[in-house]
């Protein structure tokens, strides 16, 4: 008598995968709208620092009043933003950074009138970039991002030669960027220049988790589909946490760090962190997904 074959029993992984793609996508649903209400009230996707927007910097040497120099500028200008540098070893203050979108006469009499003495090269620095200059650089940046983002999306689909596992790549990258950015935009942040360098990284960083997921997902031919999804995770999720494990002790116990390296780091950790959710939830959904609808095991 013939046995009847049982269905195999699904693992949990198959039970759920769908559900799981859903998080990422609402996150990112939630990001996309969150910057669209934010363009549409400030005419910019993210806010701006001085290097982007064009304004005053004057660095303060040696050891100052920095607390009450604070409190009464704030009085005196509603754009002005603050800095201390410390030194690496000892921790103590070595300058003390002011920035603002006024003009250079107007804050360097501010702060003389509160010090009570002139600024000079000996005890302080001053620069101006103009309006015009920063925007103009801030274009450029921007064009960079963009370029660089197709280029790498040209190379997925060269690689995969099919369109679904290349926009599952592309889109994974694409969160990568609109995630954090959101999220710098809740806590009003100010993005300078070193801000986009980091998002030029993160382009990097994210497609190589997504590529290795693709890559042993389609092409190797050892293993079921799921531990072969499994084996590229295991990989993955160490190379990121060894990155991750790279920038944020240098973010949160390195305090002597000039503040664009600080938010080099911080962008990183955002969006490594935004890249766990969108490789292992977006891009393993999506990929299983169309190696079940093409039979591939």
């Amino acid at each position: 008598m013939e046995q009847i074959k049982q269905p195999e029993k699904k693992s949990w992984y198959d039970r759920w995968y769908k559900i799981l793609l859903a998080i990422p996508v609402v996150i990112m649903l939630i990001s996309l709208i969150y910057l669209g209400v934010f363009y549409s009230k400030n005419h910019t996707f993210m806010f701006r620092d001085v290097s982007l927007s064009g304004g005053t910097t004057i660095t303060l040497k040696g050891n100052i009043d920095s607390a009450n120099l604070e409190s009464q500028l704030k009085n005196k200008f509603s754009d002005i933003e603050f800095k201390k540098l410390t030194d690496l070893t000892t921790g103590n203050p070595v300058a003390f950074v002011i920035e603002s979108s006024t003009t250079p006469d107007e804050l360097k009499a501010g702060v003389e009138e509160i010090l009570g003495y002139k600024l000079t090269d000996e005890n302080s620095s001053i620069e101006f970039t103009g309006p015009s200059l920063s925007q103009s650089f801030y274009k450029q940046l921007l064009i960079a991002l963009v370029i660089s983002f197709v280029l790498m999306s040209l190379v997925i689909f060269i690689l995969f030669k099919s369109f679904i596992p290349s926009i599952a790549v592309i889109f994974a990258a694409f969160s990568d960027i609109i995630m954090p950015l959101a999220l710098l935009d809740f806590l009003e942040i100010k993005i300078s220049a070193a801000g986009i360098a980091a998002f030029l990284m993160l382009i990097g960083y994210s497609v190589d988790t997504d590529i290795l997921l693709t890559s042993r997902a389609l092409k190797k031919v050892e293993g079921k589909l799921n531990e072969r999804i499994y084996g590229a995770f295991k990989t993955g999720i160490f190379m990121t946490i060894t990155a991750l494990l790279a920038v944020l002790p240098a973010f949160f116990i390195v305090t002597g760090l000039p503040d664009s390296f600080r938010q080099i780091f911080l962008i990183l950790s955002l969006g490594l962190g935004a890249d766990i959710i969108n490789t292992w939830l977006t891009n393993a959904s999506i990929i299983k997904l169309y190696c079940t609808k093409k039979g591939i095991k």
